[in-house]
């Protein structure tokens, strides 16, 4: 077959263990759907069995990808962590079919939250183009953060909530929460701010792209991944009463009112201090010192 007569291709990587085999079981009604309403493209279904293999086969799909083919993921965050990774910058459009607990990245951007509006959304062809953070550490020299970077409390929070056995989305995040509260003191934080130095004590500081982060926290309200910037939130030194009472208002941002909260734009920041280390999109990315910037218009994503 001549190679521009070729039928446009959807290739879906599914990680059928997410949301507690949530996107296993939905697997066979998503992939009916799409080859009953997508006649047009040509589907591949390719199902994971790990995290290496997720990562090799999206990335593969989309370095393959021509222009109008698709790499679609199917999975929870990790899964769109990988999926964005894959498809930026190259021809392949991105789908996000969310069958995690978190899904911050796919919300973000404006996927609905369901498996069949997601898919919905995948059917009708709307896409939308957005910016990427861009991380750079000795673990990771090249990697990119659709969410958010974290780096202090919220990366402590972060890393213990992936290790415990039963995983409930926000609840799991909240009620570590609690638990790394009774423990945690300031930390200190030496950045460089668009080429400014800046030092201070600070009980987390959050890089954002979309600004969504633990299964629904708001930790940049008015973040925009088209905008060609970063938005940088600041929590300072407080007492853990106070960020016991701030943690509710995350979730719908209403924390930013708070005196110790500063938020700001930034197109690249560096960050390194004692204690610290980088957690994105809900994964271990490794060490500080860590070079975040933003890379705009690096994905296309199917949205509503």
């Amino acid at each position: 077959m001549n190679q521009l007569a070729k039928p446009r291709l959807l290739t879906l990587v599914v990680n059928e263990r997410s949301g507690g085999g949530r996107a296993g079981r939905m697997l066979p009604k998503v992939a009916r759907r799409l080859r009953e309403q997508v006649p047009t493209a040509e589907l591949h279904i390719i199902s994971s069995n790990s995290w290496t293999e997720a990562e090799k086969l999206t990335r593969a799909a989309a370095l393959e990808a021509r222009p109008g083919d698709a790499l679609l993921v199917m999975g929870g965050d990790g899964m769109a962590h990988l999926g964005l990774n894959a498809a930026a910058g190259t021809e392949a459009t991105l789908g996000l079919i969310p069958a995690g607990t978190g899904n911050d990245f796919a919300r973000g951007v404006g996927v609905p939250r369901t498996v069949d509006e997601a898919v919905g959304v995948i059917v009708a062809g709307r896409t939308r183009t957005v910016d990427l953070a861009h991380i750079s550490n000795d673990t990771f020299p090249r990697r990119y953060v659709g969410a958010v970077v974290s780096t202090g409390y919220d990366a402590r929070v972060n890393r213990s909530t992936n290790h415990i056995r039963l995983r409930l989305g926000a609840l799991s995040y909240g009620y570590i929460a609690l638990r790394e509260l009774a423990s945690f003191s300031p930390l200190h934080y030496d950045m460089i701010i668009d080429g400014v130095r800046r030092r201070q004590e600070a009980m987390l500081v959050a890089v954002s792209n979309t600004g969504i982060f633990g299964g629904g926290m708001r930790i940049a309200p008015e973040a925009d991944p088209t905008d060609g910037l970063l938005d940088v939130t600041v929590v300072g030194p407080v007492s853990r009463t106070t960020l016991l009472r701030l943690l509710p208002s995350m979730y719908s941002g209403a924390f930013v009112k708070h005196p110790c909260v500063e938020q700001f734009p930034a197109r690249s920041i560096e960050l390194a201090g004692e204690g610290l280390f980088v957690m994105g999109d809900g994964e271990e990315l490794g060490e500080v010192p860590v070079r975040v910037e933003c890379v705009p218009g690096v994905l296309k994503v199917f949205v509503a």
